[in-house]
């Protein structure tokens, strides 16, 4: 799995929003990464007992399982363009066909997806105005599976013959197998990809995927993470902080598709997951045979107060906003031990220690684990404890 190779800087390194470290060397991302963490725990005060060394990604390259792209153009009135927002210019798309942070595979179909939609004359979706058409390309591809699914996603505005779309994909030479193309119309104000209808044109609207020796059912808008193998690092990482489960019940908060829950579940007398997207948390329990599994679809704000099992441990992975401040206050009262607080966004993370420090709460141990290398992003997994540590 190692992929450390150099390669050429990205051709569009100087447009592309994505990834800001393009071209430097990687020991000065993990650096860089690591030093925003620290910086932000030192200047909210947040004590903690180990601060472990940055973890780097197994692969460097092609490691994306899901890439968001956006209809546009790169010059006013310019040719239709796929891709990424240009840097420092929102309104700027710029197709991202050389990207390094995904295979092949994400490539061709960006290209034929893009080709089919020039040509068939209607425009993209303008953002300002609201009119267009062509709005979004959603690829998820299972690293491990080789699975791929892609959505196409539309106004309403025109009529276009999506099939012929679908029969170009599927024509494909991938390394991957399609196993699903999804036409999806959107005909929300706000520049987000989400669905008023889904249309399957071939195939299904799931791909499977897998994550230490455990199976997924991921839908177009479930949330996983998107770096398959950089994820089990991260997961065998927060197993380790969990400890000893005999007997425990554990809640997973904010569990996207359940993955946390499943690996901590045969170790542990029950584990309740809580999600807000409801089609991310159905059937994977089912899926790998876990009968000790309770999913709950909602917002954990509200969720939580209906939970009837009392916790003796709590797993939090929030989106990168954090934890809502009046959920946290609920999760905070439960008492539990220890928690084990997996974040995106160190800003988000550094922000809710503060709350649960001042609540009884002291951070035992804490490592960084870089899942988005030649991006800015980083993953932080956290394991605190009630009480006093020997702060370092």
């Amino acid at each position: 799995m190692e992929n450390m190779e150099i390669r050429e800087v990205c051709r569009d390194k100087d447009i592309c929003g994505g990834c800001v470290y393009q071209g430097v060397p990687y020991e000065e991302q993990l650096s860089n990464k690591f030093g925003e963490v620290k910086g932000l725990l030192d200047k909210k005060d947040i004590r903690y007992g180990e601060l472990l060394p940055i973890e780097g990604a197994p692969s460097r390259y092609g490691y994306r399982n899901k890439m968001e792209y956006t209809f546009g153009d790169m010059e006013k009135n310019g040719p239709m363009t796929l891709g990424m927002h240009k840097k420092k210019h929102f309104m700027s798309i710029v197709t991202v066909d050389q990207c390094q942070i995904v295979d092949e595979d994400f490539r061709k179909i960006l290209t034929t997806v893009l080709d089919f939609a020039a040509k068939t004359g209607f425009p993209y979706y303008h953002k300002l105005r609201h009119t267009g058409f062509w709005r979004h390309l959603l690829v998820r591809k299972g690293l491990k599976t080789g699975e791929v699914l892609v959505a196409v996603v539309t106004s309403s505005q025109a009529q276009v013959n999506m099939m012929e779309l679908a029969e170009h994909l599927k024509a494909l030479d991938l390394e991957g197998s399609l196993v699903g193309v999804l036409h999806i119309i959107n005909d929300s104000l706000a520049d987000v990809v989400q669905c008023d209808e889904s249309r399957i044109l071939l195939g299904r609207d799931f791909l499977y995927e897998e994550l230490l020796g455990l199976r997924f059912k991921i839908s177009p808008f479930s949330f996983f993470q998107t770096n398959s193998f950089g994820a089990e690092v991260l997961y065998e990482t927060a197993r380790a902080y969990v400890g000893e489960t005999k007997d425990k019940v554990i809640y997973d908060l904010y569990s996207g598709t359940g993955t946390i829950a499943q690996i901590l579940a045969p170790v542990a007398k029950k584990v309740v997951g809580v999600e807000i997207v409801e089609e991310a948390v159905e059937a994977n329990a089912g899926l790998n045979q876990l009968d000790n599994c309770d999913f709950h679809a909602g917002d954990v704000l509200k969720v939580i107060d209906e939970l009837s099992e009392v916790p003796d441990l709590i797993v939090l992975d929030p989106p990168r906003d954090g934890i809502n401040p009046k959920a946290l206050e609920k999760i905070i009262r439960f008492g539990v031990e220890r928690m084990v607080y997996i974040s995106c966004k160190p800003t988000s993370l550094a922000r809710d220690l503060v709350t649960l420090q001042s609540s009884g709460y002291q951070v035992e141990k804490c490592c960084c684990i870089d899942l988005f290398p030649s991006t800015y992003h980083v993953e932080t997994v956290v394991l605190l404890s009630k009480g006093e540590v020997d702060s370092k």
